[in-house]
Order: structure tokens, then C-alpha cells, then sequence
């Protein structure tokens, strides 16, 4: 199984069809994902659906990834989520966790304690 890999935003890539697409090269589960992710408004081919996550330089992503403002902050400021960073609890992560739900929150604000708890 490939190795986990979370997010700047908190949300597990590991289990994203998208990066497992990516990672077992999954042309059926690429198919399947675009059919179940995409719409008149908002078409997705199966080539789109490759990534191998957001904390990768220079690598795929996908397409909703490629444009996330968390993750051009986040990799702007150079941090390794937005856990570490100075501002967190942004309005860019507010907006983004109003949309993914709160596990990501609760999951940056785990990594947040116990960063903050480290001498």
C-alpha cells in the first residue's frame, strides 16, 4: 500500500480515488471517478483524475487541487500543513472546511496540539 499522505488542509490523499488512481495506475477506478465526480457544469474526463497530492512538487494534481487557495498559501509560506502556520484558522481554511467537512479541522487541530506541545 502506498505511504499516507495528508494534505496542507488536513484531508487524507491517501484516501482520495484520485491519488489511488494515480499510485496503482487505475484506468477502471479513473472512469468511475470521473462519471461520479463530474456534471454538466462541471465535466470530468478520466485523464483529470490523477494526483499524487498536494505536497508533491511539481506533481500532478488534480484538477479542484490545482486551484485550492489552501494549498497555494500553504505552499507559498512554506509550511508543511496548515497546522504550522502562524494564521491558523484562516478564513481560506474556514471557507475550505465549510465545503470538506470537519474531519480535515479536526485533524489539523490534532497535528496543531501536538506540534504545539514539542519543546
Amino acid at each position: 500500500m502506498a505511504a499516507r499522505m495528508t494534505a496542507y488542509c488536513g484531508l487524507d490523499c491517501s484516501e482520495c480515488p484520485a491519488y489511488i488512481a494515480h499510485r496503482t495506475d487505475d484506468d477502471a477506478l479513473r472512469a468511475r471517478v470521473a462519471g461520479e465526480w463530474g456534471s454538466e457544469d462541471f465535466p470530468v474526463s478520466p485523464e483529470e483524475v490523477d494526483c499524487e497530492g498536494c505536497r508533491t512538487p511539481g506533481g500532478k494534481r488534480w484538477s479542484w487541487c490545482r486551484r485550492c487557495a489552501v494549498r497555494e498559501c500553504a505552499s507559498l509560506r512554506g509550511v508543511l500543513s496548515c497546522a504550522t502556520c502562524i494564521d491558523f484558522g484562516c478564513e481560506k481554511l474556514d471557507a475550505f472546511f465549510e465545503m470538506a467537512g470537519e474531519e480535515a479541522r479536526e485533524r489539523l487541530a490534532t497535528v496543531r496540539g501536538t506540534a504545539l506541545a514539542e519543546p
